[in-house]
């Protein structure tokens, strides 16, 4: 069921009806595949620019959607659009020249050329946590290319998800281009099964990523996927360790918790362990938590009672198991998906809490003695989304992040995401990237001609 709920009252706004007309959609965006793939690339160019400024125009309006919908803070939501914008911006301006032909230095012929070409409609099955930015993403790169796209969201993005596709339409993006739809797996997994859909690409759960992957392998269609995380934050020394404090414990809450590349583990060396609890204590106690839209709000909901409800669970089973609970851990009594900044610490590996990821405003926070002790805690798990390394000598923290098994890591920043650098990860974090080039060639006939 699709349905419009407020985690920030606790109350139901809005139900959607699914899709019914499966058929229809495929039929449509396969007939508007012929027609976009023959188009200029550089209108497609044009109005991929078109829908960012639509983006940028209509920033308020879009993020109080969200900010309902999910309980995004409004300032984090507006954000999101901006950053949505940027992408179909980057696109607009730097892919036609990414689409350019190739000439191979290879002997023995007159010619080797390589085209990118798009293979035809995809379906894109994205995430509540970040309704607008995972869309662009994915849809941005393959509408430059010539791809055409089924949107199925997240349940409870039906808001959202109408309004992508109503911003992309009044931009001048053909209705054929782009179809956002209601639909259950079952009904996902018939589109992917359709030889109409030449694609997936899925932002979700390990459970939901291996279940597309093997509907996608048995009809041999292609996929990225893009998983869960659990990232380490590495700390080796600080100058300021406020500000240090500062800076990680409110990425570690940023969209309350909720980002598979958010700090879930952050690591600080034993001679800074009782100084950085402290702070990071009462900056977690201090904080004010409320509804999303209020003022002052620093601390909003999760996106449901039930996810709230998971992650409480997650902190009481690890304390159970014998971890230390330093603050929070408890939902907030009050209407709405609450629950209060946590710390835990003493987190070994017999505990679920050492290999879950936690999906919610909780910090895990290790201690550790030596550097190589960190990077092996660090490294065992099954993600491998990013990870980050935070010192003052900037070299001695590059070589320590060079160590850590990710797809992206970072030294004295945290899951930057910008158009034009990959996004990806690897283990059970997924696989195939996104955005900068490598986002155009995901769903690409990259094509040889050769003449002798």
């Amino acid at each position: 069921m699709y349905v419009t709920h407020d985690p920030s009252t606790g109350q139901t706004d809005r139900e959607y009806e699914q899709i019914r007309d499966v058929d229809g959609v495929l039929d449509t965006v396969t007939e508007g595949f012929t027609t976009w793939r023959d188009t200029d690339v550089a209108e497609r160019a044009r109005i991929l620019v078109a829908i960012a400024d639509a983006f940028d125009e209509h920033r308020e309006e879009l993020g109080k959607a969200i900010t309902t919908e999910m309980g995004k803070l409004p300032d984090q939501a507006q954000g999101e659009v901006e950053l949505a914008a940027s992408i179909y911006r980057w696109y607009g301006e730097h892919g036609p020249a990414l689409l350019e032909p190739e000439s191979l230095d290879v002997p023995e012929a007159r010619l080797n050329r390589v085209t990118y070409e798009p293979v035809g409609p995809l379906v894109g099955i994205m995430p509540w946590n970040y309704p607008y930015y995972q869309v662009a993403r994915f849809a941005a790169p393959n509408l430059l290319l010539g791809n055409t796209v089924v949107l199925k969201h997240a349940s409870i993005c039906a808001r959202s998800s109408a309004a992508i596709e109503k911003v992309q339409r009044a931009a001048g993006l053909p209705d054929d281009v782009f179809v956002n739809v209601y639909a259950s797996s079952d009904t996902v997994a018939e589109m992917i099964a359709d030889p109409r859909i030449k694609g997936v690409s899925l932002t979700g759960s390990e459970g939901a990523g291996a279940a597309v992957a093997t509907v996608a392998a048995e009809n041999l269609k292609p996929s990225v996927l893009e998983l869960g995380g659990s990232d380490p934050l590495i700390i080796l020394d600080a100058d300021d360790l406020d500000e240090l404090t500062e800076t990680v414990g409110r990425a570690r809450l940023s969209n309350c918790g909720q980002a598979c590349n958010s700090p879930k583990r952050i690591f600080v060396p034993s001679q800074l362990e009782e100084d950085f609890l402290g702070r990071l204590k009462n900056l977690y106690e201090e904080l004010a938590v409320g509804p999303a839209a209020d003022e002052g709000t620093e601390l909003g909901p999760l996106s449901s009672e039930d996810a709230r409800d998971g992650v409480v669970e997650q902190v009481e089973t690890a304390v159970r198991q014998g971890a230390t609970l330093v603050t929070g851990g408890a939902a907030i009594d009050r209407p709405g998906a609450f629950m209060q900044p946590t710390i835990l610490t003493g987190i070994t590996e017999e505990m679920d809490a050492y290999r879950e990821e936690i999906f919610g405003p909780v910090a895990m926070v290790y201690t550790y003695d030596s550097v190589d002790e960190a990077v092996r805690i660090a490294n065992d798990t099954h993600f491998g989304l990013s990870g980050s390394v935070w010192g003052t000598d900037t070299e001695r923290a590059s070589e320590v992040a060079e160590r850590l098994e990710v797809g992206m890591a970072y030294v004295n920043e945290h899951g930057t995401t910008m158009p034009g650098l990959p996004f990806g990860g690897v283990k059970r974090s997924g696989y195939g990237r996104e955005l900068g080039r490598w986002g155009l060639t995901e769903f690409a006939n990259v094509r040889l001609q050769r003449v002798r």
